[in-house]
């Protein structure tokens, strides 16, 4: 991890001062570099930490944080990682093209290492985006709102996290038969720790999580346990969801977030929360059951051991 991050910000530099700056800004935040770490992590399945292995966990870190830029812009974020997001500093289009460039130092590191390095950043890519703009245009009528929620869940974030898991193994030679079970492992992981991230967004400590407390809720972006409050009918619910859709009206009009406030701290202890928390669980322990090909050992139980932290973050 040293060797990753030591290299990152060496790749991250750049002459043109803008660059420089914008391209280091979300990397020098901080972040938890879960995906670099678990190349490095799988990859002890294999050769261990070779520099192809080491290459693969920083492009896609890089692509991880691309992919922030464009998501803050997207969302109209004004906090990401505890510090103002990218374009609330230089703007919309500077924020874009940042995470154009990320994208693209995560090819070229990629492009050194064969056609089958290359298709895995451009599958993974390609689901990325494909996700987001589920996202962004919503189910069709006739989809059932959770699971295609579950499914922009997988795209968005479970993609990007099973190519690193997977990655490991490919760059490392190791078994070709672990890249199965990992990239199902990585992709449960990452849905059960963005339903997560859908409970900590209701969290009320704003130093804790980095993000001001309900932010995808006050903008209307869906989340688990919104759409499972939606899907209750007694009156009690029925009625939160009704202010709470008012007061996003609102809120995109110009009006104080802060109206929404109470109705976050309803949602927050509403039994649709304590459910995305039950559904956490359910996706972490299918990652775990995914682990089973592999051997017995520090690896397979370090994995596991991840799985259940993804899961309890927000006890």
């Amino acid at each position: 991890m040293d060797l990753v991050e030591s290299q990152l910000a060496d790749d991250l530099r750049a002459t043109d001062v803008l660059v420089d700056s914008a391209s280091r800004y979300l990397y020098e935040a901080g972040g938890k570099r879960v995906r670099p770490m678990l190349a490095i992590l799988t990859a002890q399945l294999g050769d261990g930490n070779t520099q192809r292995v080491i290459e693969a966990a920083k492009a896609v870190e890089l692509t991880h944080l691309g992919s922030l830029y464009h998501d803050d812009v997207m969302d109209a974020a004004d906090v990401r990682r505890g510090v103002p997001s990218a374009h609330s500093v230089w703007g919309n289009n500077v924020a874009i093209l940042t995470g154009d460039l990320l994208f693209s130092r995560s090819s070229q590191l990629m492009a050194k290492h064969g056609v089958r390095a290359i298709r895995l950043q451009a599958d993974t890519f390609e689901r990325l985006v494909l996700g987001q703009l589920h996202e962004t245009v919503g189910p069709r009528e006739g989809e059932d709102p959770i699971e295609f929620y579950l499914q922009v869940l997988a795209d968005k974030t479970g993609s990007l996290i099973a190519a690193a898991a997977e990655s490991g193994i490919i760059f490392s030679n190791a078994p070709e038969e672990y890249e199965d079970p990992l990239r199902i492992f990585g992709e449960k992981v990452g849905v059960a720790f963005q339903l997560l991230d859908d409970v900590i967004d209701l969290s009320g400590d704003a130093e804790e999580t980095g993000k001001v407390p309900g932010i995808d809720l006050r903008a209307g972006v869906p989340t688990m346990p919104m759409l499972l409050l939606r899907a209750e009918t007694d009156e009690a619910s029925r009625a939160l969801v009704a202010r709470i859709d008012a007061g996003v009206v609102q809120v995109a009009a110009g009006v104080d977030p802060a109206i929404l406030d109470d109705d976050i701290t309803a949602l927050r202890e509403h039994a649709a929360t304590q459910r995305t928390r039950e559904l956490a669980h359910e996706w972490a322990d299918g990652a775990i059951a995914a682990l089973a090909p592999l051997p017995r050992g520090p690896v397979r139980e370090a994995l596991r051991r991840f799985a259940e932290a993804v899961s309890d973050r927000s006890q």
